[in-house]
């Protein structure tokens, strides 16, 4: 275990990394920009652990602290409204989210935000820009499986930015042998906000928005590929919803 596995696994680090990051990426969310967030009703009552938040992917990093502001503002008792960033005095860090080794790598900043709870696994079809194929590493399974068995985990299934990419069989396999709630998240206006990574501004004053549905209702005896279809349906990422919506709108493909 690296020492950046050991710093985030303890609770109070994690929770002064939270709020370093917090305040740091919350005029980002709310100031320069509106968030509108609907269905945080579905969180109020999830498990502890064994939770698997499924989302379309619109940058590196701006989509993940989404996420972790709505969850510390849940646990602080407030729905569907951020309010002020208060709730990182007590955050909710009982969660993970599941990123490409070779982002969370690529600067300090980066590095920092991997001290928020990144499980870090190796792309098995893309390194370095160029498209490959390899196996999937078991070290990064079993990461993953580990962190869902104690908390929430939080996974985009495409793998990229690039809207309609087909879901990696990775998830489903994940669904199928943990047996977790799966909650399908939906978010819009991040690739017209911010660049690629989820760091720097492109547009001011744009209307974020993240939409937590219901948990799904899984048949864990189906296939792999009828519980992935199942998935990209949830998330709004089939071919059957391709056009139909702005948040459809392509950024450059990760």
């Amino acid at each position: 275990m690296t020492l950046f596995d050991r710093l985030k696994n303890i609770r109070i680090f994690r929770s002064i990394i939270y709020g370093l990051v917090g305040l740091f990426t919350y005029p980002g969310l709310a100031l320069f920009n509106v968030i509108k967030i609907e269905g945080a009703e579905n969180l109020t009552n999830l498990p502890k652990e064994k939770v698997l938040f499924v989302s379309n992917h619109q940058t590196y990093f701006a989509d993940v602290i989404a996420f972790l502001h709505v969850f510390c503002a849940v646990k602080w008792g407030r729905k569907n409204r951020l309010g002020l960033p208060f709730y990182f005095i007590n955050p909710f860090v009982d969660v993970n989210f599941i990123a490409a080794e070779e982002t969370m790598k690529d600067s300090l900043l980066t590095r920092l935000f991997t001290l928020t709870g990144a499980i870090t696994i190796k792309r098995t079809w893309r390194d370095g820009g160029k498209d490959v194929k390899r196996e999937v590493d078991a070290n990064d399974s079993s990461k993953i499986n580990e962190a869902l068995a104690k908390r929430w985990v939080i996974t985009f299934p495409q793998g990229t930015t690039k809207p309609f990419a087909p879901g990696r069989k990775g998830t489903a396999h994940i669904i199928k042998t943990m047996k977790p709630v799966v909650v399908p998240v939906i978010i819009n206006g991040f690739w017209r906000a911010f660049n690629r990574k989820g760091l720097r501004f492109k547009k001011k004053g744009t209307l974020l928005s993240v939409i937590f549905k219901e948990p799904l209702q899984i048949n864990y005896e189906q296939s792999v590929e009828e519980i992935l279809e199942q998935v990209m349906d949830a998330i709004e990422q089939s071919k059957q919803f391709m056009l139909k919506g702005k948040h459809h709108h392509a950024i450059s493909p990760a």
